[in-house]
């Protein structure tokens, strides 16, 4: 059996290697420094390892994400008072199916 040439190794550890996934905290973060400038583009990617296609990408996706929110084009969290209304109105409609069983006497 002959040894694996380097290229099969490099081939091997790439595979090995699992991608890096970051989370939305991580990807602002890396966004805002980027637009803070203190240093360029280039340098913040190298220091995070990431490629520079993704960070432009990530900060387009967080610009246009911030200018639908500031439009209010996008659907808002509910408050509490419309939890309350909405809790209620689940827990009457079991009631009302409770009652209209033990009319019915469906068990």
């Amino acid at each position: 059996m002959s040894k694996p040439s380097s290229v099969e190794m490099t081939v091997r550890d790439i595979r090995r290697h699992p991608r890096k996934k970051y989370n939305a905290e991580d990807k602002v973060r890396i966004v805002l420094e980027g637009l803070r400038g203190e240093d360029t583009i280039a340098e913040l990617c190298c220091r995070e390892g990431i490629n520079l296609n993704l960070y432009y990408r990530w900060s387009k996706d967080c610009l246009e994400a911030g200018k639908k929110r500031l439009s209010g084009d996008t659907v808002r969290e509910a408050n509490s008072e419309e939890v309350k209304t909405a809790e209620k109105s689940a827990l009457n409609t079991s009631r009302n199916d409770v009652v209209i069983r033990r009319i019915l006497n469906i068990d």
